[in-house]
């Protein structure tokens, strides 16, 4: 396990496909793109999961304009607004009567809301948050910065998830590293992203292992088993916080393995155990230096 700042960091991060009820995320964009992809994913798996979906998006975009494009990628979503189990709303609707937000009545309104939604029967809530809110209420952003690193309680018991998406060109870059830093969480920005973390002795790969970013996965390999050559000898491939491995990827990480020499470092890849299937498939019981230990998905 790594220890050092890069690592936990990448422990931190996250595709949004992987947000699991507990989970506090931090997510930016700076397109349209970039505003809708993420916010869009994390709704319909909420939905598929059987979660309640609360969505307050940017209060300068309809409710109807939202609904178009969460309906337009999914047809689940007309049903699901029906039946109530999606809906949207705003800050100002969340803290009415209140007209002023304060971070108690938020959590509280929170608090409500996931308990209705578990007694409705319902596996848990989710809400998506954009925090263009906060100009909309003119709140002053330390308050909202105190919110966001202070809302733990709301999280233990494991029934809510929030992601809360910062527009990069309306808050200052202090501020937007300041929320990164604050949630537990942070997501990759785009759907099919790979991000790569490397530590002494550790390499974790989140998001995507797949064609498009196997030469992320090739430029990273050979200074990791370099670096584990000139260690202790062992290199830990983290494959956990992966939504996708592509069969290309697999057959990267297999042959750098197959192709250390006698005695060289012994490679362990810790992964899901769907992952460990594909590995299996390509013959990783065959590779001398090489362990696969699967791990469970939370």
């Amino acid at each position: 396990m790594p220890t050092d700042s890069a690592a936990a960091s990448a422990h931190r991060t996250i595709p949004v496909l992987r947000m699991r009820p507990g989970d506090h995320a931090y997510a930016d964009y700076d397109d349209d793109e970039g505003r809708w992809e993420i916010l869009v994913a994390f709704i319909h798996e909420g939905l598929a999961r059987g979660e309640k979906v609360t969505v307050m998006a940017d209060p300068a975009v309809p409710p109807a304009d939202v609904h178009e494009r969460v309906h337009g990628h999914h047809g689940g979503a007309e049903p699901a607004l029906r039946r109530g189990q999606l809906s949207y709303t705003s800050m100002r609707e969340l803290i009415a009567p209140d007209a002023r937000f304060t971070a108690a009545r938020q959590l509280g309104r929170l608090q409500e809301e996931t308990a209705t939604a578990r007694q409705q029967g319902y596996t848990g809530f989710r809400t998506v948050i954009d925090m263009a809110w906060v100009a909309d209420l003119g709140m002053d952003i330390e308050g909202v910065m105190h919110r966001e690193t202070h809302a733990h309680a709301l999280f233990a018991g494991r029934d809510y998830a929030e992601i809360c998406t910062y527009d990069r060109r309306r808050f200052h870059p202090e501020v937007l590293d300041a929320m990164r830093e604050g949630h537990p969480v942070a997501l990759l920005d785009r759907l099919g992203a790979l991000h790569v973390e490397r530590a002494e002795g550790w390499l974790g790969l989140v998001g995507d292992a797949d064609v498009t970013t196997r030469a992320q996965l090739l430029a990273a390999l050979p200074a990791a088993l370099d670096g584990a050559a000139g260690g202790d000898g062992r290199l830990t491939v983290d494959l956990t916080g992966l939504s996708f491995l592509g069969s290309d990827c697999a057959v990267s990480l297999l042959d750098a393995a197959r192709a250390l020499p006698p005695g060289g470092p012994r490679v362990e890849i810790r992964c899901l155990r769907f992952h460990a299937r594909v590995l299996g498939m390509l013959g990783a019981r065959s590779v001398p230096q090489l362990t696969v230990t699967t791990v469970e998905d939370a």
